[in-house]
């Protein structure tokens, strides 16, 4: 019996290479065929070439900050966007929505967590009775 190739897609744009290494591996498992992308510039042009279902991004990154990333991708396409953040401040998580983020989760994280985060925010988009 042959594995079917996954009908969703992700791209993780993250600077650490264990985080990141983790993301794909949560979301291979979840179903998600996975692309990598260590930095902010690097992550949005791969979003507009691939298009994914869901986007998880880190805030600090090492060329532009996740805050300008996800206002970038939001000037081309309204996939799910999760903020990943080890920053504690309220404020943080108010410019990451303002920027466009759907969702936003502090590190660590428990992989199940981000999952039911990923997994509600495409039912909220899809609506009612419509997420395969």
């Amino acid at each position: 019996m042959f594995s079917e190739e996954p009908s969703r897609s992700a791209v993780v744009i993250e600077d650490d290479d264990d985080v990141r290494d983790l993301l794909h591996t949560v979301l291979t498992g979840a179903g998600f065929k996975v692309h990598t992308a260590p930095a902010g510039l690097a992550g949005v042009q791969m979003v507009r070439r691939l298009l994914p279902d869901v986007v998880t991004l880190d805030v600090g990154l090492p060329d532009i900050d996740g805050f300008e990333v996800a206002r970038r991708i939001r000037g081309f396409s309204s996939t799910l966007i999760v903020m990943l953040t080890a920053r504690s401040d309220p404020a943080d998580e108010a410019r990451g929505v303002a920027a466009g983020a759907d969702g936003y989760l502090r590190k660590p994280f428990r992989p199940s967590e981000l999952r039911n985060h990923i997994e509600e925010g495409l039912s909220r988009r899809l609506g009612p009775g419509l997420n395969a």
